[in-house]
C-alpha cells in the first residue's frame, strides 16, 4: 500500500488549554481558533505548529478549521498558511471539521479547501438537508468531494442514507473508525461496506465501546490493524489519516507510535 498517511490536526485540540481540556471538545475548539488568529503571529505559531508534525515523519495533513478558520481568515492568513506549508514541505490532503449552517459559510470553507490544495472535505453540514442541490453546485464548482462523517451512525447504512445519490460523485463517506468503536460496530466491516462510496479515513482507535476515549493503535477496541487489511482489499488509494485527541496530555508519543505500525502494516 502506498496510500498517503496524514496527520489530523485536530489531535492538537487540547494543545492551545494546555493539555488540560476540562470543559470538553468546544473549549479547545475555541482556544485553538483564538491561538491561530492573530495575524502578526500566524506565521510564527503556525511555523512552530507545523515543524512539530514534521518532525514526526509526515509529509501531509489534513486541516482543522481552527488552525485556518472560515470566521477569520483572511488572503492573508492563506498566503502565509501556504507559504509555511511550502517551507515545512507539508501539503493539506483534507479538511476537516464542521463544515457550516448556512449557505455562505459552507462556500467560504470550500474556497478555503480549493485555495491551500485540499480535495476532500470530511465532516458534516446542516446544509445538506437545507440545500441539497446547492452543495453538490458548489462541490462541482471548487473541485472538491464531501466525506460524509460518521459520529452518531451507528451502522454504514445510516451513513449512505445520508449520502443517497452520491451527488454527482461529489458526496461519499470519510469514515471515523474510531466512532464505529465507539458505537460497538466492527470498523473493518464498515470500510468494505462502504467500499464504493469510500472518499476518506479517518484512522483511530478508542479505549473502549460506548465512550470516545481515544488511544493508541493497539490500546483500545478498534480493530485497527484488521481496517488496513480492508484498505487493501478493496484496494482504496485515498489517504489515512492518523486521529487521536486526547484532552488532557500531549498524544506525540502515541502518535508517532501509531504512525510506526501503520506503516509496518501498510507494507
Amino acid at each position: 500500500m502506498n496510500n498517503t498517511i496524514t496527520y489530523m490536526t485536530a489531535n492538537d485540540c487540547a494543545r492551545a488549554v494546555g493539555w488540560n481540556m476540562t470543559e470538553g471538545w468546544g473549549q479547545g475548539e475555541k482556544a485553538t481558533r483564538e491561538f491561530f488568529r492573530p495575524l502578526p503571529t500566524y506565521e510564527t505559531r503556525l511555523d512552530d505548529y507545523l515543524n512539530h508534525i514534521r518532525a514526526m515523519g509526515f509529509n501531509a495533513i489534513d486541516l482543522w478549521l481552527p488552525v485556518l478558520d472560515d470566521a477569520w481568515a483572511t488572503d492573508e492568513h492563506i498566503d502565509i498558511f501556504n507559504d509555511v506549508m511550502q517551507k515545512t514541505r507539508l501539503k493539506v490532503v483534507g479538511v476537516a471539521g464542521w463544515l457550516g449552517s448556512s449557505p455562505e459559510q459552507f462556500e467560504r470553507i470550500c474556497e478555503i479547501a480549493s485555495e491551500v490544495g485540499a480535495t476532500v472535505l470530511g465532516g458534516g453540514t446542516t446544509m445538506l438537508t437545507k440545500d441539497r442541490p446547492f452543495v453538490v453546485d458548489t462541490l462541482q464548482k471548487y473541485g472538491l468531494q464531501l466525506g460524509i462523517e460518521n459520529h452518531p451512525e451507528k451502522s454504514p447504512q445510516e451513513l449512505r442514507d445520508k449520502i443517497g445519490d452520491g451527488g454527482e460523485g461529489t458526496l461519499g463517506a470519510c469514515v471515523d473508525t474510531g466512532w464505529f468503536g465507539t458505537q460497538g460496530y466492527n470498523a473493518a466491516q464498515a470500510l468494505e461496506e462502504l467500499a464504493d462510496v469510500l472518499f476518506h479515513v479517518h484512522l483511530k482507535d478508542v479505549r473502549e465501546t460506548g465512550k470516545h476515549d481515544t488511544c493508541r493503535f493497539g490500546q483500545g477496541v478498534v480493530p485497527i490493524q484488521d481496517c488496513v487489511d480492508a484498505l487493501r482489499r478493496i484496494q482504496y488509494t485515498g489517504a489515512v489519516v492518523i486521529e487521536h485527541e486526547p484532552e488532557f496530555f500531549d498524544p506525540t508519543e502515541d502518535i508517532k507510535a501509531s504512525y510506526a505500525l501503520l506503516k509496518e502494516w501498510m507494507q
